[in-house]
């Protein structure tokens, strides 16, 4: 005989692990987009390439090519002869909307 609250264990885990799975899949189909993403060459014909797109966007696009600095290029306290750039951040803040429950934003 099966108690109740064996029932209520084998439920609740059943769930959660569909949610789990289900949330698995979403990230794993991103990732296959992301892999599976056009590389391009940075050059003089993107700027065309990326107006002449849907909503002047192109998501998942990997951009390759030879970046120089604006100022001056950072070398490394650490490793001699190893130089970066500092890339310039675009952030995009979503509207937010007050949790009363978690009380947080």
């Amino acid at each position: 005989p099966i108690t109740p609250g064996e029932l209520l264990c084998l439920g609740s885990s059943l769930a959660f692990s569909g949610l789990f799975y289900y949330l698995y899949r979403k990230k794993a189909r991103v990732v296959a987009r992301i892999q599976e993403a056009p590389k391009l060459q940075v050059d003089d014909d993107l700027p065309a390439l990326v107006s002449a797109a849907h909503g002047r966007c192109l998501p998942y696009v990997a951009l390759e090519g030879i970046v120089l600095p604006a100022k001056a290029a950072l070398t490394s306290h650490y490793h001699e002869g190893l130089q970066g750039v500092i890339q310039k951040l675009l952030l995009k803040e979503h509207r937010l909307i007050w949790n009363s429950l978690a009380r947080s934003w």
